[in-house]
């Protein structure tokens, strides 16, 4: 906690280089206890009304920032910031036109205690912009209105750190963690993040992303999204999502979590990662894992994966509407480690998965129940095991003889039936991984 010393000291500054560089769009009144209508209760969660502030900052201009701190280091606190306005494209979305709180060119600034609300198409809320660019953020509540406008956005090599912050956006492409071209490092603790828009994941990277001890929700979109040479990883986090609106008309299938590539040159091609260490993944509609025109490592680790959507499967690995025709599939990865895992898993015929199941995991379900498809390798080992809940189609097996229970099923290890009770030996899939330079920087 900051104390009145500290506090007075870095707003007045603050104040002063705001008018400067806003102009006389950019006000600044006292302001005290802000409150409003408190929405979800989870517990830990921040709420609006526990940010004191004592000034308010607008700026009301289209395109133009309420904070803006270039190549220096700044500091606010206890402050409402508030923007209205529009913008729209690329300098927007990849360059930070338009956000309400804006860092660039190797600045460092600090906030703490901020109230921060947007409501323009393409008005995010707190910007870090390029390599040596550094936020941090913490014990603060976010909100954007508009399309287009992420809580905590990252692009061009930048740093975004967060802790105990509360976002929440209603716009489509609302990302509450947000990243697009050049992608960066962005590291959140604790907090609450929500969506409600279409297309509006509760994280989209196009950086490397890390969430621990956090609480992440999307009503109508996907609950994360990994595009490119990117990763996430997600650090005992409740994660809950509810993909039920299409943001496009490249796939019909809806899913939890998406990986793919987009070919649109915002992030580079290369092998994806996901990673669960603990917490819950809860879905509502369609599949958990859908991996598509990429490859990617998923590794998964004591976490609870429930899917509720009886029709959905764990994990699809399909072509979809990014890419080239005939080599658009899913190229996966995936390492389970003391882990639990219900649901089938479907690979068509230009994809690819690897199943490592280890250190006691169990996985029930079927691998391409209807027949033969993309290629599957699936290796158990010692104290692992497969339960069979349909019949299934693998290219290779490696197990010992008590890995499998076929289930009263019939397991299929290229073309050959296998054998109940035996010892299997086989060899993993080799993962081509396509590389380019599509990050592109102003």
């Amino acid at each position: 906690m900051y104390n009145k010393k500290l506090l007075i000291v870095p707003i007045v500054a603050a104040s002063m280089v705001l008018a400067t560089a806003c102009g006389n769009s950019t006000t600044t009144t006292n302001s005290t206890n802000t409150t409003a209508s408190e929405s979800t209760n989870i517990a830990g969660r921040l709420n609006r009304s526990d940010v004191k502030t004592t000034q308010k900052l607008t700026n009301n201009s289209d395109g133009k920032h309420v904070i803006e701190v270039d190549n220096k280091s700044e500091s606010y606190a206890n402050t409402e910031v508030v923007k209205t306005g529009d913008s729209d494209g690329d300098e927007a979305d990849f360059y930070g036109e338009n956000s309400a709180i804006f860092a660039t060119n190797g600045a460092t600034l600090d906030l703490k205690d901020m109230i921060v609300d947007t409501n323009g198409t393409h008005a995010n809320g707190v910007f870090s912009y390029g390599e040596g660019t550094t936020v941090n953020i913490s014990d603060s509540y976010i909100t954007t209105a508009g399309n287009c406008s992420g809580a905590l956005m990252t692009t061009g090599g930048g740093t975004m750190n967060a802790n105990n912050v509360t976002a929440e956006t209603s716009g489509n492409s609302s990302a509450t963690i947000r990243s697009d071209r050049g992608g960066g490092n962005v590291n959140v603790n604790k907090g609450y993040y929500k969506t409600t828009g279409t297309g509006s994941p509760a994280i989209y990277s196009t950086a490397n992303i890390t969430v621990s001890d956090a609480y992440l929700e999307s009503t109508a979109s996907q609950g994360v999204v990994v595009e490119g040479k990117n990763s996430v990883t997600l650090n005992n986090v409740t994660l809950n999502a509810d993909n039920n609106k299409k943001n496009s008309d490249k796939s019909s299938y809806y899913q939890a979590v998406m990986i793919y590539q987009s070919m649109s040159g915002d992030a580079s091609e290369g092998k994806s990662s996901f990673t669960m260490n603990g917490g819950t993944l809860t879905n509502a509609n369609g599949d958990i894992f859908f991996v598509n025109n990429t490859s990617s490592d998923i590794t998964l680790s004591k976490a609870t994966i429930t899917n509720n959507d009886a029709n959905g499967v764990f994990l699809r690995a399909a072509a979809a509407g990014w890419g080239k025709e005939g080599s658009n599939g899913g190229k996966v990865n995936l390492r389970a480690s003391n882990q639990t895992i219900n649901g089938n898993m479907i690979v068509d015929d230009v994809s690819t998965l690897n199943l490592y199941l280890t250190d006691s995991s169990n996985y029930t379900g079927a691998i391409n129940p209807d027949g033969q498809k993309g290629s599957v390798y699936v290796e158990v080992a010692s104290g692992s095991t497969w339960t069979l809940t349909a019949d299934s189609y693998v290219s290779s097996l490696t197990c010992d003889a008590n890995s499998i229970n076929l289930n009263g099923h019939k397991l299929y290890v290229n073309g050959v039936e296998y054998t109940s009770g035996t010892s299997s030996s086989g060899q993993a899939i080799e993962i081509q991984v396509a590389s380019s330079s599509n990050n592109k920087k102003k």
